[in-house]
């Protein structure tokens, strides 16, 4: 089988590191500003940077809507911090006029864990990755309040929720592109790889 096609949203955030990350889990990365370019991929990552700004560019590309229905379709689609929140069904305490594709039930605090000054990287032991816990970097993270029964808790950090599945929806609070340890990665491709072939992994 020929490798997945995978695309960033590049609409703001941290594009390129999820391409280079993208491309070492052998999938063929492309980056995704308009209709026909989401068209084209098998999979998405919304990547990090700030919720309100990408939600806002989302709309005004006239993504928004094709998100939410290739989503709903059962795409495959992943979101590091912003986009966490941008996979979120329900955002505490929402920016004005601030949406999300949704896709997780799943309600997300954002900037829970301090402001730009407060970043820091931790061990973070994620189910479904297997070796030594993924070296996860948060930048203004947000964290998950609470799941519903459909979403399953990926991994936790100071009691914190931090990583969810739904389906095919995968969400972290924190970067693994920014670390070079490109397993998480490796395993939204093979969620992926696994929706081409009509499985689920």
């Amino acid at each position: 089988m020929t490798a997945p096609v995978i695309g960033v949203l590049a609409l703001q955030g941290d594009v390129r590191e999820h391409l280079t990350a993208l491309a070492a889990a052998d999938a063929v990365a492309r980056p995704v500003r308009r209709p026909e370019e989401l068209a084209e991929v098998d999979g998405l990552v919304i990547p990090g940077g700030e919720s309100t700004t990408i939600s806002k560019l989302a709309v005004l590309f006239g993504l928004m809507e094709l998100l939410r229905a290739r989503v709903r379709a059962g795409m495959p689609v992943y979101g590091t911090c912003a986009g966490m929140i941008m996979l979120a069904d329900k955002i505490l305490d929402p920016r004005s006029g601030q949406e999300t594709v949704g896709g997780i039930d799943m309600i997300v605090r954002r900037n829970a864990f301090g402001r730009q000054n407060e970043s820091f990287e931790a061990a973070v032991e994620v189910k479904g990755v297997s070796g030594e816990p993924v070296e996860g970097v948060f930048i203004r993270a947000p964290w998950v309040e609470s799941v519903g029964a459909s979403a399953e808790v990926l991994a936790e950090h100071g009691g914190h929720i931090v990583a969810v599945r739904q389906g095919n929806a995968l969400a972290t609070s924190f970067h693994p592109e920014l670390t070079g340890d490109h397993r998480v990665h490796r395993l939204f491709t093979d969620m992926v790889r696994a929706y081409r072939r009509g499985e689920s992994l």
